[in-house]
């Protein structure tokens, strides 16, 4: 009787040794995925002037699942005069007279961009002037001149009230760019007539800004 005893604590005893053991060597299959890209929602982020809206990171896994990403995440603008951001909260604003900028979002080594935009609300009373913001003729209908020559133009919408220089905010095309063109991205606008313009000839410059466009005739 004894020796049966043992015989089963023994056997007891080295069962539990050897599941122990494997249950051990077991814990290093399992590893925490690694981020392996990063994303921001919404892709083609818009903001009215004046307003804020959040914007989210979100990583995908090395095991290719997918989660928002919370914390850790810095967040920048190529141009805060049209589009700020929270560095921490990602939350973003549109500003100045709207335009658009590159939003960045960093985590871990890893980082993703979107184009954001940024507009004013509604715009009243959008016309060309010429001259500078606030100093020039305004309204203006047509623009006669003559070859190889340039004058200056702004587009004037009113928000809320106030006049806003919307130029650069607006794009500006020519029906004819061989002989007559406009640069964007600069307030006031140059438009240009080339010196082998032909003579007695009419050309329309469109000025549009978001849903409103005005032409002007050379």
């Amino acid at each position: 009787m004894r020796t049966r005893l043992f015989s089963t604590v023994c056997f007891s005893l080295i069962s539990v040794l050897l599941l122990t053991v494997v249950l051990s060597s077991c814990k290093g299959f399992f590893v925490n995925p690694t981020l392996s890209s990063i994303s921001i929602q919404p892709p083609s982020p818009l903001v009215e002037v004046g307003n804020t809206e959040d914007l989210q990171a979100w990583g995908t896994y090395s095991d290719s699942s997918r989660s928002q990403i919370t914390s850790g995440v810095v967040w920048s603008s190529s141009d805060v005069s049209t589009v700020s951001i929270d560095a921490n909260s990602g939350v973003i604003q549109g500003e100045g007279t709207g335009g658009t900028a590159t939003i960045t979002a960093a985590a871990q080594g890893l980082s993703a961009t979107v184009t954001a935009t940024s507009y004013l609300g509604t715009i009243s009373n959008f016309e060309v002037c010429k001259g500078a913001f606030n100093t020039g003729t305004c309204p203006i209908s047509t623009w006669s001149t003559a070859a190889d020559t340039s004058a200056t133009f702004y587009a004037l919408g009113t928000y809320n009230g106030n006049p806003v220089d919307l130029t650069t905010s607006s794009t500006w095309s020519s029906s004819n760019s061989t002989y007559v063109s406009c640069d964007n991205g600069s307030s006031p606008a140059t438009c240009t007539v080339a010196s082998d313009t032909p003579t007695n000839t009419t050309y329309t410059i469109t000025v549009t800004y978001g849903s409103n466009s005005r032409g002007r005739a050379r």
